[in-house]
């Protein structure tokens, strides 16, 4: 007989979230939704999910909860706010928290939910955008409990390609501040070699060809330079915000820790100044345009 696969919730199916969960209809999890914009959830219960009509309804239903959200803040609401996810908590339950946030308020709120109602709470943040949400190919890092991370290990790996517990709580969001540094600084450099090469009368766009294999080569390089080439970003990747709000993570804790993290500040500060003039949710990849000669419309 087959064993029987754990009741699901997801909350928050926005541009992360709903490829997510969609993976985890296709491969037979009933699942409880929830989203703060309840239009957005169409789609999903085409696909058969439930939708719930708070964060509680939708663990009270549930063995297992996701959530996906955009910050701290955001993720602190979703918990402990009215008919949040604490108030439909349970010892037997789990929340495995997909988005990306502070470390330290990861280990705080972490206690919190398990002194308030005895539920676990596994930190991990994904990195692969939402090409990977959609294909199952993230990289998901962890922090948590070790039983705990092997319960949910079945279920996450519908998502990803790797679920590596990097310690207790917060240790998976400490790990994806590292990639975050790695990412948003390569970006930058991105951007900069592919204006680099369109003004100097190279052909940017084979610039992945050329570079393929090479030491110079990445992830980043073969998906960003064809848009960056092209100023093509949609669909988009992830917004401007996210990747500033974790570089800001990033450099905070790395002054509290006496960790020196100039490249990554100085990158930070480069997508603010494009980010500040109303670009804050455009893709990332369209950080390349603060090269432009021309002006952008909104400085016009």
């Amino acid at each position: 007989m087959a064993e029987q696969k754990p009741a699901l919730g997801f909350i928050g199916t926005g541009l992360m979230g709903r490829p997510m969960t969609e993976r985890l209809l296709a491969a037979g999890y009933k699942v409880t939704v929830f989203n703060r914009t309840a239009a957005k959830l169409a789609p999903l219960l085409e696909q058969g999910a439930v939708a719930a009509g708070s964060p509680a309804a939708a663990t009270a239903g549930s063995e297992i909860v996701f959530d996906c959200v955009t910050d701290t803040a955001a993720q602190e609401a979703v918990v402990f706010g009215a008919d949040g996810i604490c108030a439909g908590g349970a010892a037997d339950k789990l929340l495995v928290d997909l988005s990306s946030i502070r470390p330290d308020a990861t280990r705080e709120m972490a206690a919190r939910l398990r002194a308030e109602t005895g539920m676990g709470w596994i930190d991990a943040p994904v990195s692969g955008g939402v090409v990977g949400a959609a294909a199952g190919s993230l990289a998901i890092m962890c922090g948590g409990a070790e039983a705990d991370v092997e319960r949910v290990r079945p279920v996450v790996m519908n998502l990803c390609q790797r679920f590596t517990r990097m310690g207790e709580n917060g240790a998976g969001q400490m790990t994806k501040l590292c990639n975050q540094v790695i990412t948003g600084c390569t970006m930058a450099v991105v951007a900069e070699a592919v204006n680099l090469a369109q003004r100097s009368g190279v052909d940017a766009a084979k610039l992945t060809e050329a570079l393929a294999g090479g030491w110079a080569d990445s992830k980043i390089l073969q998906t960003f330079v064809p848009r960056m080439t092209e100023r093509d970003f949609e669909p988009p990747l992830g917004a401007i915000y996210t990747i500033l709000k974790d570089l800001d993570s990033a450099t905070s804790l790395g002054r509290e820790n006496q960790a020196a993290l100039p490249m990554a500040a100085t990158a930070a500060e480069l997508i603010r100044l494009y980010g500040g003039r109303g670009h804050m949710d455009d893709c990332a990849t369209s950080f390349v345009r603060i090269y432009d000669k021309k002006r952008l419309p909104e400085d016009e």
